[in-house]
């Protein structure tokens, strides 16, 4: 039977870094991000691959040094991005002494990371990380048209983030008191992989829609399971589109999540101001906004209890171009403040 499941050993989370680009700069929670490019996104490359591989260096090179670490300490490395053969994670990350293991989750990426680099650390690891990032001239590049082509956008379309983020979950109490992490302890309690779900979507122009039936799949699962309600179900990203369609499929199955559910497609950019269509996506777009804006507020103590739930869309471009239709992914993680790690 599909249920949640609770690392071996308590593990929390040591130090967690983002970067973002210029518009995301912009946005409600510009200002809670680490690093932000500039206006060209370049971040010192000359290509937009190699902006993303640099950005996935500069966000976990920030989390080591946050958590007073080097890399020799990570025991391993998980990581993915949207670019064919997650070139954007193997490139960026080279350079770190560290084992790696190459993910693909698409914009779940981030959920998908996390709920391995935990249960590495709850049975055979010390310290793990998780890494992801997503670049929209790249994604837009790979996916749909350069930039340059100037191709227009549907309204349920999203734009893909520029961003990274950088997560070192640790289960060694001398490392995590050697950290000397400001604010409340930060607990993985327990994580629930998702299953593949297939709405027969073929629309690559509304990926909320796409992947809302696996992000309900997975919640009323949780909680049909017993899991708790949380402070806020966070899930990354589904956009305008997206979220409404998950709040009705969740509703039918008896749980209202109006109160308590928000997405980080909505969160990262301004609807009014910043015309992004159905919002933010890419694996960029939640880990960014988990690494910036929820977990600093459960450090804060502002939030206690978080479910992240990530989602993802599992397809390429041939497949779209064959005729296929879009099958989603939801995983989920839950985070608790609080809890007194040895610290």
């Amino acid at each position: 039977m599909r249920a949640p499941i609770k690392p071996a050993r308590p593990v929390y989370l040591l130090s967690t870094a983002s970067v973002a680009g210029w518009d995301e700069g912009q946005g409600p929670i510009g200002g809670e991000f680490d690093i932000l490019g500039d206006k060209t996104d370049t971040f010192g490359c000359d290509t937009w691959e190699k902006a993303e591989s640099e950005m996935q260096r500069l966000a976990l090179s920030e989390a080591l040094s946050y958590g007073l670490l080097r890399d020799t300490d990570l025991d391993m490395i998980f990581a993915g991005d949207l670019l064919n053969q997650c070139v954007g994670s193997s490139y960026g990350l080279s350079e770190f002494n560290t084992p790696f293991l190459g993910l693909y989750g698409a914009c779940s990426t981030a959920a998908e990371g996390i709920m391995l680099a935990s249960l590495m650390c709850g049975a055979y690891a010390k310290c793990a990380a998780a890494v992801t990032s997503s670049h929209n001239a790249s994604a837009e590049r790979q996916f749909r048209f350069p930039l340059e082509y100037g191709g227009q956008r549907t309204p349920t379309s999203q734009w893909t983030v520029t961003g990274a983020g950088a997560f070192i979950l640790c289960s060694d109490a001398e490392m995590l008191r050697r950290a000397e992490i400001s604010g409340e302890s930060i607990e993985i309690a327990e994580v629930m992989p998702g299953i593949v779900c297939d709405a027969g979507v073929h629309d690559a122009n509304n990926m909320g829609a796409a992947m809302a039936p696996a992000a309900a799949d997975t919640v009323c699962t949780y909680f049909e399971c017993g899991g708790a309600v949380p402070d806020i179900l966070l899930t990354g990203d589904l956009g305008y589109e997206g979220t409404q369609i998950l709040r009705d499929l969740c509703s039918a199955r008896g749980h209202d999540i109006s109160k308590i559910h928000s997405d980080c497609g909505l969160i990262i950019f301004d609807r009014e101001t910043q015309d992004k269509h159905a919002g933010g996506s890419g694996c960029g777009c939640s880990a960014a906004v988990l690494s910036a804006n929820i977990l600093r507020a459960m450090r804060r103590g502002t939030l206690r209890d978080v479910v992240f739930v990530g989602t993802g869309a599992l397809m390429n471009t041939m497949s779209i171009q064959q005729g296929q239709s879009i099958p989603g992914i939801g995983h989920l993680v839950r985070f608790t403040a609080g809890k007194g790690a040895d610290m």
